[in-house]
């Protein structure tokens, strides 16, 4: 496979570990639950592993979407790709999958209409709708489940240990999720007729996990600040029903975004605790994502297309 089919791939691959990670682990690093350097480590290595053993489900469902040619496809990755670079650059809120499936629709268009799965297409929209709302209903249940139990630990101590090993694997299992659900938008422009799939999952991997590694830093303590302040026993549920709401996305095929699922896990978390932390601003900020990040995606898709075919 030539290098220049692999690039934009792996582009994207380190944007979206740069900028999910912050959904994953910034809570946590933001409350001193896990620091930053373990919480960078133990997500690389989960993320290739959801990426690698998950991912197929998701890539199938791109792949099915539409149809394109390698260069085509390349076009459109790095359409993606610069429409999250741009979203974060004027801060507003950016999605790889949102990013990725515009992308793709936009130079579909170019090859005719008929060329896109109008069923898979809805499938996806549809999802995309019911992510942040799944997410504060798997919140809201598991902060009054897990509440439950943990009151009975009367050990203030015991407790506290608890919290520490329950936050790193829920850490685990938010990477994990990750992987196995987005690995789809990274990997698609790497798979061919003759590509091996596993191969191409654990490149995506690989890539999210260098953007985890060595670009997140400044999203994580920026985003983890900036969602919520949020007690120890709180982040871990959210971080759980983050892991969980993903998860099951990945199950279903279909890539959604971390980050509406964290935004959505957190105000599930505040509705338990009696807080009202779904304002106008969290409901637009979702919105804005549904609708601006696929539409700008497709419209520069277009654009780069026809200015590398020379119009």
């Amino acid at each position: 496979m030539s290098i220049i089919y692999l690039m934009p791939g792996i582009f994207i691959g380190i944007i979206l570990g740069a900028n999910d990670a912050a959904s994953i682990f910034g809570p946590l690093v933001a409350v001193g639950s896990v620091r930053y350097r373990t919480a960078s480590i133990f997500s690389a290595i989960f993320v290739i592993l959801g990426a690698t053993v998950g991912g197929a489900n998701g890539l199938e469902t791109l792949n099915t979407l539409t149809v394109l040619e390698r260069d085509q496809s390349a076009v459109a990755t790095l359409a993606a790709a610069l429409t999250v670079i741009l979203m974060i650059l004027i801060k507003a809120p950016a999605s790889v999958s949102q990013a990725v499936v515009g992308s793709l629709i936009g130079v579909a268009f170019l090859n005719g209409a008929e060329t896109i799965r109008w069923d898979i297409l809805i499938k996806i929209v549809a999802i995309w709708i019911i992510t942040p709302l799944s997410a504060i209903l798997i919140s809201f249940s598991l902060y009054r489940l897990v509440a439950y139990f943990f009151r009975k630990l009367k050990n203030v101590r015991v407790q506290d240990l608890v919290l520490q090993y329950a936050n790193l694997m829920a850490l685990c299992y938010s990477a994990y999720s990750l992987g196995a659900n987005n690995v789809a938008n990274v990997a698609r422009s790497f798979v061919t007729g003759e590509s091996n799939l596993v191969v191409a999952q654990l490149l995506g991997g690989v890539s999210i996990a260098i953007g985890i590694m060595f670009f997140s830093k400044r999203m994580t303590f920026v985003i983890g600040k900036s969602i919520i302040v949020l007690d120890h026993f709180s982040s871990l549920i959210s971080g759980l029903a983050l892991a969980t709401n993903v998860f099951v996305f990945s199950m279903v095929g279909v890539p959604v975004s971390a980050t509406q699922s964290a935004i959505g896990s957190v105000v599930g978390t505040g509705m338990s605790r009696g807080q009202r932390l779904s304002s106008r601003k969290t409901k637009i900020k979702i919105i804005l994502g549904l609708v601006l990040t696929p539409s700008v995606s497709g419209i520069i898709s277009v654009l780069l297309h026809l200015i590398l075919r020379g119009g």
